[in-house]
């Protein structure tokens, strides 16, 4: 653990998250954790927690880590796409080597259904990327 704390703590939550300023100067030095913000990624609004008024360092404080979120979600997104591959070909295999009768039935019609979709967007999306180019 560092010898310093931040200033700031993210609570994340699934569209943003709950800002705090931390204060560990105090006689007891405990971490106090005092909610100033609420911050809304769907579209950027940074609320003020109560009657609180944001300074100029704690907005730019909660910008900065907001521009980091997104840029830390949008590579969550495209690695999960990623594995999406990787497991469609790990089922491949598994389809093809160790899956039973049993397992086959279960799972088939629900794959099929969801290659089907997943297929017909891609051939939709790349056709449109075609004739715009």
């Amino acid at each position: 653990m560092t010898d310093k704390l931040p200033d700031y703590y993210f609570r994340v939550r699934e569209n943003g998250a709950f800002v705090f300023r931390l204060d560990t100067e105090n006689r007891q030095r405990r971490i106090e954790m005092d909610q100033i913000a609420v911050v809304n990624m769907r579209n950027g609004e940074i609320k003020a927690h109560g009657d609180r008024t944001l300074s100029a360092e704690d907005v730019e404080a909660i910008k900065k880590w907001m521009a980091e979120r997104a840029q830390t979600l949008a590579h969550r997104e495209i690695d999960d796409i990623f594995r999406a591959i990787d497991y469609l070909n790990t089922t491949t295999h598994w389809t093809q080597s160790r899956a039973t009768d049993e397992q086959l039935e279960a799972v088939t019609d629900q794959l099929l259904l969801a290659m089907h979709d997943l297929r017909t967007t891609l051939v939709r999306k790349k056709a449109d990327r075609l004739t715009k180019g």
